[in-house]
């Protein structure tokens, strides 16, 4: 897949495409049907499917200060929408300027002059251009008028405990932020991630018998509610990493998030005890797949109490990911 960033990347010589337009932040089930229906269009035609995104997100240019928890890097989406057998990934700078862009010259100057798009696939809310003016049913009239056709989806809904829910990047974040790591797995097809560096803590797992990695997530990331997690643990880099730990496998782990209540911590932080392993992580990118949530964060009495209940957290986590 090639990856693209801003209009300069397009090749002056580019053909025709098939080109799907969103954040597509998490790249969830909703996501995962649009995309498909692109790919399966440019295929029947022969042409490359184009994948539009942006960063940073629209909301933090439109309205600043309000960008919303993001659910995967965009390294991530990348490597998710690849999978998905798209030709071109195309990063798009959300500017000041790019929000001027009026409907019309949208799709005049980027999808016509520049991708030259023989079909738009996108969302039945989809919206475009200066103070989203634009609309499917604007885009259609222009495709009429330019030569380019237009599909509209529906938005992926399922029944969940008596509730019709339609899945969105906005209800994968209230999931992820309630600790509902279940519910957001089941809207994204699979575990929600977070990525970060480890960096070194208080050390204060360790001489409990327990040393953990303290991961330091990118600014903006979705993280659970405070609590302890069964999650899969994955070094993503491919540098050396001292122990038994291997760059690219998973390993099961307990994963605390809050801010260590019983020592009257402030800092909230995300702590990783990787279970059967022993290997020096600092430095090292890493990611945590949260499958579970074993309970919320708690206050202990005193110290062999806390000891006690990451044991068992620990046996919890090994037992649920062992399933």
């Amino acid at each position: 897949m090639q990856r693209w960033r801003g209009q300069e990347e397009i090749p002056t010589d580019w053909g025709r495409c098939v080109l799907t337009i969103g954040v597509f932040d998490g790249v969830h089930r909703g996501h995962t049907e649009l995309i498909g229906q692109a790919v399966k269009s440019g295929r029947a035609r022969g042409v490359p499917t184009v994948v539009m995104t942006f960063d940073p997100h629209p909301m933090e240019v439109v309205f600043p200060g309000s960008h919303p928890a993001m659910l995967t890097t965009l390294t991530r989406r990348a490597e998710l929408i690849e999978e998905l057998g798209v030709d071109v990934f195309l990063v798009m700078p959300f500017t000041a300027d790019f929000m001027k862009l009026t409907p019309e010259r949208y799709v005049h100057e980027l999808l016509v002059e520049r991708l030259h798009v023989v079909e738009v696939v996108v969302g039945e809310n989809f919206t475009f251009g200066k103070k989203a003016a634009g609309n499917v049913e604007m885009l259609r009239q222009a495709g009429e008028r330019f030569g380019f056709a237009v599909t509209a989806m529906s938005l992926v809904s399922e029944q969940t405990d008596g509730q019709r829910v339609t899945y969105s990047s906005t209800y994968i974040r209230s999931c992820v932020d309630a600790g509902d790591v279940v519910a957001a797995a089941e809207a994204l097809g699979r575990p929600h991630r977070v990525e970060g560096v480890v960096v070194r803590g208080d050390g204060r797992g360790r001489g409990l018998g327990f040393p953990t990695a303290n991961v330091a997530p990118p600014m903006y990331s979705a993280i659970p509610a405070d609590g302890v997690y069964a999650a899969w643990f994955t070094v993503l880099g491919h540098g050396p990493v001292t122990g038994t730990v291997i760059p690219g496998e998973r390993y099961r782990a307990a994963v605390s998030i809050g801010t260590n209540p019983t020592f009257s911590g402030r800092t909230r932080t995300v702590e990783a005890f990787v279970l059967d392993t022993e290997a020096d992580l600092y430095g090292q990118h890493v990611a945590l797949d949260f499958v579970a949530r074993i309970r919320g964060q708690e206050k202990f009495d005193s110290v062999d109490d806390l000891i006690a209940a990451m044991r068992r957290d620990t046996e919890q986590a090994r037992e649920i990911l062992s399933r």
